[in-house]
């Protein structure tokens, strides 16, 4: 092909997909105009044709039926009466000090997130709870609603977790239940980082004394949680013990939200169900049309050779492995505060992941890498979902809550660095499990 004519159509690629991410269309709709504009430009023959065998292509993969039943299954729970039951579980473990509720808050969002995999339901559900409770016992509006935002997205790093499925198709040969096990050690770094920013803050600025939290018994708050909690019990053991796939485990856990949520606890009334299941095929039908346009895009990047271009390019300014994660680390900085998280993964996992196994990285210590990175978009401003989540249920603005999270950002940054540089705090688990060789 003609070099003019590449580069052309390389350009439209990129100007098209910020002028329109920037008009607000909606991103799968962003990632398929700009690559049928691209093609076109491209000379591509039977554009149409190609892109949609492209579309057919990018959900033809087993392992994609495991996002439906997990995001069911995190909807049943939200509406189950899961919350309250998780934060006195916390409540009872950590109980009433300075800190101590925000340090309730963190560890419930972790347990949310760990059985439902999103951060926008341990947002909503965890954060409607927990907000107006901080508020209560003395923390600041703007300082509730960071703790929440940032510690809700340990939720994705902690399985089962959405997007590492959507990594692991995008990259192949990467096994989902390994990529499970990689995310368990950083997703509690993250916790454990975001608590000790509590504490200290707590403790430097007088943030709540625990005068208006009762504390439950121990033993009932666990009773009344076990149920919800043996969930990550029924996943991670089945898959690891081989019982069943990591999408036959997303079926298991539908069953199991269910069962609890109208016949254990009974907060789910039979003919609230229609509406869930549509709530959550809305939600299946936005990730599917993201993975499918996706593919469209990857063919173009795959055969224009743009991986091996952005490869040569990032080596050739250093062969420090160093100097060339820290680089990788800043891009997907700036391009999570501009994308979510799924797009991100589809759109950055081809190029990114040949430089990262040229320099040695295990593609599961990548993944984890990407998804913790892409963890501190969502709660960065301009288009961070749980930020503005957060605020919605916090009623607080957006830039009062940023500058109320630069400590959070400063915790989650340092640990994305040894995420990044310790392979160990990936690798362990998997390699313990007889998971990575």
């Amino acid at each position: 092909m003609d070099p003019a004519q590449q580069a052309l159509g390389l350009a439209i690629l990129v100007v098209s997909f910020m002028a329109l991410l920037l008009l607000g269309t909606p991103i799968g709709f962003v990632i398929g105009i700009a690559s049928v504009l691209a093609a076109l430009a491209l000379g591509y023959t039977d554009v149409l044709l190609s892109v949609a065998r492209d579309l057919g292509n990018g959900l033809d993969n087993f392992a994609l039926l495991a996002i439906p039943f997990f995001i069911l299954a995190g909807d049943l729970m939200g509406a189950g009466g899961l919350a309250r039951r998780l934060i006195d579980l916390a409540t009872a473990l950590i109980g009433a000090r300075r800190g101590g509720l925000g340090l309730v808050n963190t560890l419930t969002c972790m347990l949310f997130g760990a059985i439902s995999g999103s951060s926008a339901a341990a947002v909503s559900s965890i954060g409607s709870t927990m907000i107006p409770e901080m508020r209560r016992d003395g923390y600041p509006r703007d300082f509730s609603i960071s703790v929440t935002a940032a510690a809700a997205t340990t939720g994705l790093l902690i399985p089962p977790s959405n997007v590492m499925i959507v990594y692991a198709v995008v990259a192949s040969n990467v096994s989902v239940g390994a990529l499970f096990m990689a995310g368990v050690v950083p997703g509690i770094a993250v916790g454990l980082g975001i608590m000790i920013t509590v504490l200290l803050l707590s403790v430097r600025h007088g943030y709540g004394g625990g005068t208006s939290t009762s504390v439950p018994p121990l033993g009932r708050a666990i009773a009344r949680a076990a149920p919800s909690l043996l969930l990550i019990v029924f996943v991670l053991g089945g898959i690891l013990g081989g019982v069943f796939t990591a999408t036959e485990a997303s079926a298991v856990a539908v069953l199991w939200a269910l069962l609890l949520g109208v016949v254990f606890y009974r907060e789910i009334p039979v003919r609230a169900l229609p509406g869930i299941v549509l709530g959550s095929a809305r939600t299946t039908g936005i990730v599917m049309f993201l993975v499918a346009a996706s593919q469209v895009m990857s063919r173009i990047l795959t055969q224009e050779q743009v991986p091996q271009a952005v490869s040569s390019a990032l080596l050739g300014l250093s062969d420090n492995p160093i100097v060339i994660l820290l680089t990788i680390n800043l891009i997907l900085l700036i391009v999570g505060t501009f994308m979510d998280m799924t797009p991100a993964v589809l759109v950055f996992t081809p190029i990114f992941l040949p430089v990262a196994l040229s320099i040695g990285l295990h593609p599961l210590h990548f993944g984890i890498l990407l998804i913790a990175n892409l963890c501190i978009g969502l709660c960065t401003p301009p288009v961070g979902t749980v930020l503005f989540l957060g605020c919605s249920v916090g009623r607080s603005n957006v830039l009062s809550v940023s500058r109320s999270l630069i400590p959070f950002y400063v915790a989650m940054f340092v640990t994305l660095l040894l995420i990044t540089y310790v392979p160990a705090l990936s690798l362990w688990l998997p390699g313990v499990l007889g998971l990575v060789g």
